[in-house]
């Protein structure tokens, strides 16, 4: 029997004893540790979904997967001159393109990296066919997979049913898991999710928004005293509060209220300290967009930056918040393929759209460009979107620019600015003395007595034959 290529029992592997890993069954840290001595006895514990319901926790993770999953990825080939261009495989394309039967791309690409941003691990079961090729691949749920490590150091995964993937409870070697993990603080093979270090943050949040919600419900009154007169036993003060709250709290507010013999109410008032909320949520945002090094106007917490500048902005957001992830989704989908360095073939996420410059900013830099010869005029229209024309399919630079080492030749000579001699005109090669043809010899002139005689005797014979 074989389940999406493998042998069920594994028959190529030896039998080995396997260990799980030290760590807390149904998902790496779904209950973080104490924020503070004591806390477990007061019912004080971080839970992870309940810190991940903190708006700014929400808003980052939810910006890095979705800016993620709108990146293509290409599958790009090294040429002859270590130029990476994309291409086409039959082999690896198709996954690529559409990663499973369920998922589009971008919704694929959004599963994975929202699985690691909450728990710490992505987990991918690949799906191979009879040549041994990945043509499908399924983000399982992370609380479901158990790293398992053999005495030998065999790492194995053990998998719980999903009916998506297709899969009854299995184990399988960690060459049929592609596993994406970071912030491994406690073992290689356990990642941690950033609310490990932004719960407490979370939660003070929280709670302040909890507190507002139950005092908004009663009309942003925070309490009052309700004075007795004399001395009142337990069970008559429990009783006098208890009628008190029914009568005029919540949807009784703004009743009036008819006190005898003495009873008085005074309204409590709250302190600067305590009315701070907006400061309080505000801290509390920063340090959830700090732990997961989102710029905080990205999330609308903080002030956008006055300077305009939007690729200056996008490239501090990239290289802060996703290219450590987007590097190591490359890494992890080369080495699962097969592919990489090594055979001259990879993948690359089309990091194209997400660095877009404003349309000031793309033309000076796209002029820049091809003036300077580094782009050819087709190369800069296509980021246009604009088709070729002819002739602008390479570069070009202007006549007069001289090379480096032409330059250097000029100020070899002794007189580097003395104005160039014109070189002389070539001279016309003379035939050599036997080789050249005898002229005739020129004819005498002729005297002047002999042209008047002959000028003379023709003057002669026109008058004859007039006469």
């Amino acid at each position: 029997m074989r389940i999406f290529g493998l042998p069920v029992p594994f028959t190529g592997e030896k039998r080995k004893a396997l260990n799980s890993l030290p760590m807390d069954r149904g998902g790496w840290y779904p209950l973080i540790r104490e924020p503070f001595t004591g806390a477990w006895q007061r019912n004080l514990e971080i839970n992870v979904d309940t810190a991940a319901s903190f708006h700014a926790d929400f808003a980052c993770k939810t910006l890095i997967a979705r800016d993620i999953a709108k990146l293509r990825v290409k599958l790009v080939e090294k040429d002859k001159n270590d130029i990476w261009s994309e291409t086409t495989s039959p082999a690896f394309s198709p996954v690529l393109r559409r990663p499973n039967e369920y998922q589009t791309r971008n919704q694929f690409w959004e599963c994975w990296v929202l699985s690691k941003l909450s728990r710490g691990n992505t987990y991918v079961l690949k799906v191979r066919d009879d040549r041994n090729v990945v043509t499908g691949l399924h983000v399982l749920d992370p609380t479901r997979v158990q790293p398992l490590v053999s005495d030998d150091g065999a790492v194995f995964y053990r998998l719980s049913s999903d009916n998506l993937a297709g899969i009854d409870d299995i184990v399988v070697p960690a060459r049929e898991i592609i596993h994406d993990r970071f912030n491994c603080l406690f073992h290689p093979l356990v990642g941690t999710p950033p609310v490990f270090a932004s719960g407490l943050a979370s939660m003070v949040a929280i709670n302040g928004q909890k507190a507002s919600a139950l005092l908004f419900e009663n009309a942003s009154v925070p309490g009052g005293i309700l004075t007795l007169p004399g001395e009142v036993n337990q069970e008559e003060e429990q009783r006098f509060k208890e009628q008190w709250e029914l009568r005029f709290s919540r949807s009784n507010l703004g009743r009036v209220a008819v006190m005898t013999g003495g009873v008085k109410y005074e309204k409590m008032t709250m302190t600067n300290l305590e009315v701070q909320m907006i400061e309080n949520l505000k801290w509390s945002a920063e340090v959830v967009c700090s732990v997961y090094h989102v710029p905080p106007y990205k999330v609308g917490v903080g002030v956008l930056p006055t300077y305009n500048n939007v690729q200056a902005l996008n490239v501090e957001y990239y290289s802060q918040a996703l290219q450590s992830h987007i590097e190591e989704i490359e890494e992890a989908l080369d080495h699962s393929l097969g592919i990489g360095w090594g055979i001259g073939i990879g993948t690359e996420f089309d990091t194209e759209n997400l660095l877009r410059m404003d349309s000031i900013t793309l033309v000076t830099t796209i002029r820049d460009a091809v003036g300077a010869g580094v782009m050819a005029p087709n190369e800069g229209r296509a980021k246009f979107d604009l088709k070729p024309v002819a002739g602008g399919d390479s570069p070009f630079l202007q006549q007069q620019y001289y090379s480096l080492e032409a330059l250097a030749k000029r100020d070899a000579q002794d007189d580097p600015f003395k104005p160039a001699t014109p070189p002389a005109p070539p001279q016309p090669e003379t035939p050599a003395a036997e080789d050249k043809p005898a002229e005739p010899a020129p004819k005498p002139p002729a005297a002047k007595a002999d042209i008047a005689a002959q000028f003379t005797r023709a003057l002669q014979a026109v008058y004859r034959e007039a006469a």
